[in-house]
């Protein structure tokens, strides 16, 4: 390993307990590897197991040699958030990536900028709302589509609770769904796009997505915490599928929600999501039905677009109980470069009103 912190992997730990050295000892042969360390050649001690670089009170920075990542993001992942995970009272809350390995990764796709050009929508904040309730047939649910597309609505996702239940059959679901969303925007020129959720089987995720595209959805909802990372990285770096993909935070809460455990918001939600693909990260906006501070919400913001060597930005995309008086307040936090996610709020009282005055706030911006 170089002398040189810039040709690490640095991952700082918060570590809570009597011995954070201890700890971080223990960290460093762990997720490296896991072997005495005594027992090893001199030459895996130096290059191969982490170092310890700066120690600040209960955190420690530890770096390690990018070859132990060997490419791959999948083993970039169990570098991370291992072995590790099962301590307790360890959480890693900084991550610094040199430009020599972020070429492992492929980041978003379309990002900020690709997906401000796909909806023509220059200097605007984006639109989307969920398709609920579980329960609706397919031609219900599309009737909502038609309402949100002929409103403006730019992406009018799957609840990501709808998989393939027998109200709404996921091929069928996906099928009446997308031709009703196509349907507007052909009659008004406005290109707005259904996204199902790929909340399918593992052998069926990667045919789903490109039957999702050939039934006409114009992009896709990924739940990476519970079809893996690496299989929304695979999906993003697809060029026959070429869809923007929308990360749902669904089985990723027990990471952040311990401050004393896991990983720090921003870096789940905003920086390994983007990592690996995603162009849009949802998460639950501070003031909604869940606990997420405003700072917390910062911190997957910054994440998300924060300079990468390179990678395209992520948009942040607060969702969770969001409502409709709640619009100005939420772009003075984030700025224009957010995409505004209301669903079930839509629904009290008219929704085709409701939703016209939701494009409406957010036209001339």
């Amino acid at each position: 390993m170089s002398d040189a912190a810039g040709d690490a992997i640095l991952v700082t730990y918060a570590i809570s307990g009597p011995d954070p050295a201890g700890t971080a000892e223990a960290i460093r042969v762990e997720q490296t590897i896991e072997f005495p360390y005594d027992l090893a050649p001199a030459w895996i001690q130096e290059q191969v197991v982490g170092r310890i670089v700066e120690t600040q009170g209960s955190q420690v920075t530890i770096a390690y040699n990018p070859g132990v990542v060997g490419g791959d993001v999948v083993q970039f992942l169990n570098l991370l958030w291992g072995n590790v995970s099962l301590f307790t009272g360890v959480r890693i809350v900084d991550i610094q990536i040199p430009d020599s390995a972020l070429a492992i990764f492929p980041g978003p796709r379309f990002g900020v900028t690709g997906l401000r050009a796909l909806f023509d929508a220059p200097t605007r904040p984006l639109l989307c709302t969920a398709l609920k309730p579980m329960g609706l047939s397919p031609l219900e649910l599309a009737g909502y589509a038609r309402t949100l597309a002929e409103a403006g609505f730019d992406m009018i996702k799957d609840d990501h609770g709808l998989a393939n239940q027998p109200w709404a059959p996921w091929a069928e679901r996906v099928r009446v769904v997308a031709a009703a969303v196509r349907e507007v925007a052909d009659a008004t020129g406005r290109h707005s796009v259904y996204m199902p959720t790929l909340n399918v089987p593992a052998d069926r995720l990667f045919d789903a997505a490109h039957e999702a595209k050939a039934a006409g959805a114009g992009a896709l909802l990924v739940l990476p915490g519970v079809t893996g990372f690496d299989a929304m990285r695979v999906l993003a770096a697809d060029d026959e599928l070429g869809l923007p993909i929308m990360s749902h935070p669904s089985f990723l809460g027990s990471h952040v929600v311990n401050a004393g455990q896991g990983i720090s918001h921003g870096l789940l939600i905003g920086l390994i999501n983007r990592l690996a693909g995603a162009d849009l990260c949802i998460f639950p906006n501070y003031g909604g039905r869940f606990s997420f501070s405003p700072d917390e919400c910062r911190d997957i913001q910054q994440r998300c677009t924060q300079d990468l060597g390179g990678l395209r930005a992520s948009w942040p995309t607060p969702g969770g109980g969001m409502t409709l008086d709640r619009i100005d307040e939420m772009l003075a936090f984030y700025g224009n470069d957010l995409t505004l996610l209301i669903g079930g709020a839509l629904h009290r009282g008219d929704l085709a009103e409701n939703a016209r005055a939701m494009v409406e706030a957010v036209r001339d911006r």
